[in-house]
């Protein structure tokens, strides 16, 4: 039986705690991983601190077969992850000639002079494998120690890529003999909550080894992941879509794509098949709605624009709603709503017209409180749909919500046959 090895990923470095850069090579390194079979158990990141970082080092060692890490080994004293292994493991580092003389290669093919800290770069375990970096100046090391191998790399994105993929995967692949590989797909649902779909699919969640399958909520829709080991990939493909049926088989009619399809995606591609076109009307979204759309290839053919009417001045001037409409109703109304979606159709010859207003916050506006939405959308000469909905959270968020609610009715109107 094939051993499954435990991996771990620990990005070292103060400005990922701090957030100033985005912790995407532990993202990178997983997905590559799985493809190869490897399962990441844990995801650690620790700061330029040499006991907090050995105590890192420790922990890791004490859980997991294979641990990688990226970052600390740039030039400067605080980039301490050589140190805090040495500490730890009690090795002494020593200068590699080999790995300076390619330091001073790289320096003087770029025209600058190696200075006396970029020796530390130089400086490896002994019995390490040097693991080579074509991009920049510090090698990558791996390290075996009571029984867990360490796998150092650069924090530089480019850098950890180029030694991954050229050298860490095939030495990985060929020492632990894997076979296996981890496929996942991402099953996209709208209109339904994550404890209701969760609840529709428990069986299935409950009696689960391989493939798993895990429901995940996200703004206004919710996904199941399905993942599954195998062989090879196409094995686990086949896996997955048999799993992907029986979730389908009961929550079917709330699904829309998979893996890296948006709503947005679906809405697009159903306005397309059906040859019909799409111009919005937007108050409170400000034009989010109309970037939705346009930030996807292939908009131009059915999308005709959006009027940002956000001033009950441009609702009169540019739409024509009449003045008397808003001043017996509001600007925040189900019949601002008609209206907008209705003139802006006719404005753009549009097949089909949306309009969102409503009151983003954080203060009331004409009596409705913040989070207050109406959205309407219009064909054929007459209003399909105007619904009131009531989002909670700051303005950005509402404003957002309401644009995924938008598409959600888009959506399921065209899959439907209904506009």
């Amino acid at each position: 039986m094939e051993k499954t090895y435990k991996a771990e990923i620990i990005g070292v470095g103060t400005e990922l705690l701090l957030g100033q850069i985005a912790n995407t090579n532990a993202q990178w390194i997983s997905d590559k991983l799985a493809d190869i079979g490897l399962s990441v158990y844990y995801h650690q990141v620790v700061g330029d601190n040499l006991a907090r970082v050995e105590r890192c080092f420790d922990e890791a060692k004490g859980r997991s077969d294979i641990v990688f890490v990226t970052g600390g080994l740039g030039p400067t004293e605080d980039d301490l992850t050589r140190e805090a292994f040495a500490s730890l493991t009690g090795e002494l580092l020593e200068l590699n000639e080999d790995v300076l003389t390619t330091i001073h290669h790289y320096f003087s093919k770029n025209n600058r002079q190696v200075t006396a800290n970029n020796r530390k770069q130089a400086m490896v375990f002994p019995d390490a494998t040097i693991i080579d970096n074509h991009i920049g100046t510090a090698p990558g090391m791996i390290v075996s120690y009571e029984q867990t191998m360490f796998i150092f790399m650069p924090g530089v994105p480019r850098e950890m890529k180029q030694m991954m993929t050229e050298f860490v995967i095939p030495y990985l692949k060929d020492q632990l003999s894997l076979e296996e590989v981890i496929s996942s797909r991402m099953l996209r649902f709208i209109g339904i909550g994550e404890a209701q779909l969760e609840t529709k699919i428990q069986s299935i969640v409950s009696d689960q080894v391989n493939p798993t399958v895990a429901p995940l909520a996200s703004d206004g829709e919710v996904a199941v992941r399905i993942t599954a080991k195998a062989n090879t990939a196409d094995q686990a493909n086949q896996m997955i879509e048999q799993k992907q049926q029986e979730v389908l088989a009961i929550v079917g009619s709330y699904y829309y794509g998979y893996d890296d399809v948006s709503i947005e995606t679906a809405v697009l591609n159903l306005l397309i098949e059906k040859k019909q076109t799409l111009a919005a009307a937007e108050s409170l979204t400000g034009g989010l709605f109309a970037d939705a759309l346009v930030s996807l290839s292939g908009a131009s053919q059915v999308f005709q624009g959006s009027v940002v009417s956000y001033s009950e001045h441009v609702k009169q001037a540019v739409l024509n709603i009449p003045r008397e409409l808003l001043v017996t109703n509001g600007t925040v109304s189900k019949a601002c709503a008609k209206a907008m979606a209705e003139q802006v159709a006719k404005t753009m010859r549009a097949d089909i017209a949306i309009s969102f207003t409503g009151v983003a916050g954080p203060n009331a506006l004409e009596g409705q409180p913040p989070g207050t939405v109406y959205i309407s959308i219009y064909q054929a000469n007459s209003v399909i749909i105007t619904e009131k909905y009531h989002f909670y959270g700051d303005r950005n968020y509402v404003r957002k919500r309401s644009v995924k609610k938008g598409l959600e009715l888009l959506y399921y109107l065209l899959k439907n046959n209904k506009l």
